[in-house]
């Protein structure tokens, strides 16, 4: 028998898809699928991330073929062919994506065949042939990115000191543009150009430059294993994996330093960046003193948050961590094993105990046997729970409903001190 998962923490991966997408300057996603789905897939992320809206297109404005009961029984490929044409002509755009949703997946319409009619079209048009009903949030994002690789990504001759950064999913993780500007602003110190797709205007013309890359950066302890294989075979673009987003000062110059020995950068600027970012942090550190409470925590959210903030709380402030949730459903066994890596060993603390769940229910009741606990950070979900332990709480990891979040991070060297700022502002 199936279970029933409660408040699950994403959607469909057309979710995922149209999430990408819409994040992206001038792109503009077309959906081939029911009433309701573009702008239900987008409130599942968009909604859920932190109260920011998609700056170009959001699933309220993307054009849709809405098939009905008669395109289900006899095709809708002529309704597809006049709303791809139609948002050509109305839509400003740089490039349009073709989307399938669940309706579409069942009654098996040619898309790509569709799609091809607009070879000639002086903007590109791409089909994503993933319905709804492949998989969540995460396998939506994966297929954009691997899209991207086979379809967009061109090469010419390898640039130097271009980085793509992978592995930050918009509105999933509700500090991605916040997140990916401190990566660039460090990068940038560093004399790289960096391609985060989402950031700074860019759109499609950096997902083609993305094939001249020296360098990928994957941050996520689980997604993108095949296309980083891919990466490598067709671009000759090798990677560096990151299991979690560098929060503090200790574990983004561990994550610097990494980029930089893969791309062999000048060891002496690198140092002296890292030198003089540390010390920034350091004197705000001690001006702020003993203003945290020692605390024993518990973190629930996506992996990389939970072992971001478990490392940090743990190693940098010597807080005691209790439990590690990792709230991602489908996770596979060996991804399990290298999360439970990360949280087995600290250098000022005791491993917490690791679970692995995406019912609420049930991270009610781990979260409700563990009286100890005087801080915990989740999501919005987690509040309720929290009020009734009388437990210290802030809302950081997804779904976020309860606050705005514009390109506030908690990433890198100036977010760590975001973070402590606001975990002091909830006591």
């Amino acid at each position: 028998m199936s279970k029933i998962t409660e408040k699950p923490r994403g959607g469909c991966a057309l979710s995922g898809i149209s999430a990408v997408l819409s994040a992206m300057e001038k792109v503009c996603p077309v959906f081939h699928a029911g009433p309701g789905c573009a702008f239900q897939s987008i409130a599942s992320e968009e909604g859920h991330g932190g109260g920011k809206q998609a700056l170009y297109f959001s699933g309220a404005a993307c054009p849709s073929s809405n098939m009905l009961e008669k395109d289900v029984v006899f095709g809708g490929v002529d309704k597809l062919r006049t709303t791809i044409q139609g948002a050509i002509y109305i839509i400003d755009a740089d490039a349009y994506f073709v989307l399938s949703g669940c309706t579409a997946g069942i009654n098996g319409d040619d898309i790509e065949g569709v799609v091809k009619e607009f070879d000639k079209s002086p903007y590109p048009v791409y089909s994503i042939t993933t319905p709804g009903f492949a998989g969540n949030t995460l396998v939506g994002y994966e297929t954009v990115i691997n899209t991207f690789i086979n379809k967009v990504f061109k090469k010419t001759k390898t640039q130097k000191n271009l980085v793509n950064i992978l592995g930050i999913i918009p509105f999933h993780d509700p500090y991605w543009s916040g997140s990916l500007e401190e990566l660039t602003r460090i990068f940038n110190a560093l004399g790289l150009e960096v391609n985060t797709f989402f950031t700074d205007r860019q759109g499609i013309k950096n997902v083609e430059k993305a094939g001249n890359a020296a360098l990928n950066i994957i941050i996520s302890p689980i997604l993108l294993k095949g296309a980083e294989k891919t990466l490598l075979e067709k671009f000759g673009i090798p990677s560096v994996r990151f299991n979690a987003i560098p929060i503090g000062p200790t574990e983004t110059s561990k994550f610097v330093r990494k980029v930089a020995d893969a791309l062999k950068l000048d060891s002496k600027k690198v140092e002296a960046f890292v030198q003089n970012e540390e010390d920034y942090v350091y004197r705000y550190y001690e001006a702020g003193g003993g203003r945290l409470a020692w605390k024993r925590f518990a973190v629930v959210g996506d992996a990389s948050y939970v072992i971001a903030l478990t490392k940090f709380l743990a190693d940098e402030y010597s807080f005691s961590p209790v439990l590690a949730i990792i709230s991602e459903p489908l996770l596979r066994p060996t991804d399990k094993d290298i999360i439970e890596k990360e949280l087995s060993h600290f250098d000022y603390a005791r491993p917490p105990q690791v679970y692995f769940e995406s019912d609420l229910y049930e991270i009610t009741k781990i979260i409700s046997e563990n009286e100890d606990i005087t801080l915990l950070i989740g999501s919005s979900d987690e509040r309720e729970i929290a009020l009734k332990q009388g437990i210290t709480f802030r809302s950081i990891t997804f779904p976020i409903t309860d606050r705005l979040i514009f390109n506030k991070t908690y990433t890198g060297y100036k977010g760590a001190l975001t973070l402590v700022e606001d975990l002091f502002d909830n006591l």
